[in-house]
């Protein structure tokens, strides 16, 4: 609890009680920083960087499988969890970045999630508990955003070459080629322009996945309106709990201590300002996508809503405006992984490039040129063989979006500040805490019944 954690950075300066925050690093504690922190988590920004980070990192992909989700969960259930995820989540986040704040105050600051498992939980907690999850998190969101683009550009080629014959696979590995290059850039902190544009680009796609589902619903191209919850008693209680891990992953983060390491200091109430920024896009985008998706379609919404666009393979809305949603989304995506890709490329430089060495020294640029197409190969590779790896979003989130942003945020805050057992926070955090713990794991027991369902389904390199 009270041990400095070797990843953490320490200032040795006195203060007084009451002082904001300590001085900016000297060049000794630089020293004392392994490469992952001192190449990858560069702390330059400003809290409107951090709201392009965070923007990009949540508002993602899995937005577009929110009217399925919803279709699990009928009207009232799925609007009210889909409000209920968004007031945990951004009090969560704030949670986790008040905790990092008052590490920071006291001189100590923590970059890493696992940094603040091992510092406020003890030691083994981030090793053995924390990292398994994050990676679990942020590596397969890199292979589900490879995918995704992969099947945008398949659709843009088969719009403009519809008897063409290329699959799947070759277009994985065309967005792989592509994000290995793109994976190359340096540090988290460079990566603020391409996230504001994704900030931009989620915004006009979601705008545009809203209106198309609003004209196929008003016109009679889309299917008969169907807003019943499908399936036997069991059926329903199981595909409920898949649609709250699903929601649980499109809300999830799982690096709110890496973007908040990008912040330059003094980073008090720095990170706030960034997460309204997200949440005003959040409120938007989410709302919008999933409500007009599920009235559009109702229990008819697909996995991901751009398959709804189209009835028996016939486009619902012009053909212009398909390549328009899936050219915007295929960037989108693009910049999404890479975000997600930031914790797998820090520890990759913590474990092969010398923080005493220049960071583009060719004793660094080597390895971290061999270590990052590595890890973007394999992941491509994982994507090219499981195309159906959306089906294991509601893996992704029981097993670790809830952990990360539903659960631990409020551990910390308890252990950290130690509310009395007579103060409201205490009871909150502990009901949310425990509350959500139950929720992971019948959703993981739900999303890992879904995937034995439709493993019959299932082909390796399938062209879907």
């Amino acid at each position: 609890m009270g041990s400095l954690h070797p990843h953490s950075i320490a200032h040795h300066h006195h203060h007084k009680a009451g002082d904001e925050e300590l001085p900016p690093l000297s060049m000794a504690d630089k020293d004392s920083l392994d490469a992952g922190a001192l190449f990858v988590l560069k702390s330059k920004g400003s809290w409107l960087h951090c709201g392009y980070h965070l923007t990009t990192a949540i508002v993602a992909p899995p937005v577009l499988s929110l009217p399925y989700a919803i279709a699990s969960l009928g009207w009232i259930g799925g609007v009210v969890f889909l409000m209920v995820a968004a007031m945990v989540t951004f009090y969560s986040y704030n949670l986790v970045s008040l905790v990092l704040e008052h590490h920071a105050q006291k001189g100590r600051r923590l970059l890493r999630f696992t940094d603040m498992a091992e510092d406020i939980m003890g030691p083994g907690w981030g090793t053995y508990f924390v990292a398994p999850i994050q990676f679990l998190v942020c590596y397969g969101c890199v292979i589900a955003c490879i995918l995704l683009a992969a099947q945008c550009m398949q659709t843009i080629y088969l719009l403009s070459s519809p008897e063409g014959s290329m699959k799947l696979y070759e277009f994985v590995i065309i967005l792989g080629a592509f994000t290995l290059v793109l994976a190359q850039i340096p540090s988290f902190h460079s990566l603020r322009h391409i996230n504001l544009l994704s900030l931009i680009l989620c915004t006009t796609y979601d705008i545009c996945a809203t209106a198309a589902s609003i004209y196929i619903g008003k016109s009679n191209k889309g299917p008969p309106k169907d807003y019943s919850v499908q399936g036997n008693r069991v059926n329903q209680i199981f595909n409920a709990f898949n649609a709250v891990a699903i929601i649980a992953t499109a809300y999830g983060n799982g690096i709110i201590p890496e973007i908040q390491a990008t912040i330059a200091p003094p980073v008090k109430g720095k990170m706030f300002k960034g997460l309204c920024i997200c949440y005003a896009v959040v409120i938007l985008t989410f709302f919008s996508v999933s409500i007009s998706g599920y009235w559009a379609f109702g229990n008819q919404a697909a996995g991901t809503l751009l398959s709804n666009f189209y009835n028996n393979g016939q486009p619902l809305v012009p053909n212009w405006f398909l390549f328009m949603i899936n050219a915007l989304t295929l960037i989108q995506v693009s910049a999404v992984g890479l975000v997600y890709l930031q914790p797998t490329n820090e520890i990759l430089e913590r474990n092969f490039s010398d923080p005493k060495k220049g960071e583009f020294s060719i004793r660094n640029v080597v390895p971290r040129l061999i270590s990052r197409s590595l890890s973007v190969a394999v992941a491509t590779l994982i994507a090219a063989m499981l195309p159906f790896f959306g089906d294991i979003n509601g893996v992704i989130g029981s097993f670790g979006c809830i952990p990360l942003d539903f659960v631990l945020p409020m551990i910390f805050f308890n252990l950290v500040f130690k509310p009395t057992k007579r103060s409201p926070i205490f009871w909150l955090n502990t009901f949310l805490a425990t509350l959500f713990s139950i929720v992971a794991v019948i959703s993981a027991v739900a999303a890992v019944r879904q995937i034995g369902l439709d493993a019959k389904t299932y082909r390796l390199f399938a062209n879907v």
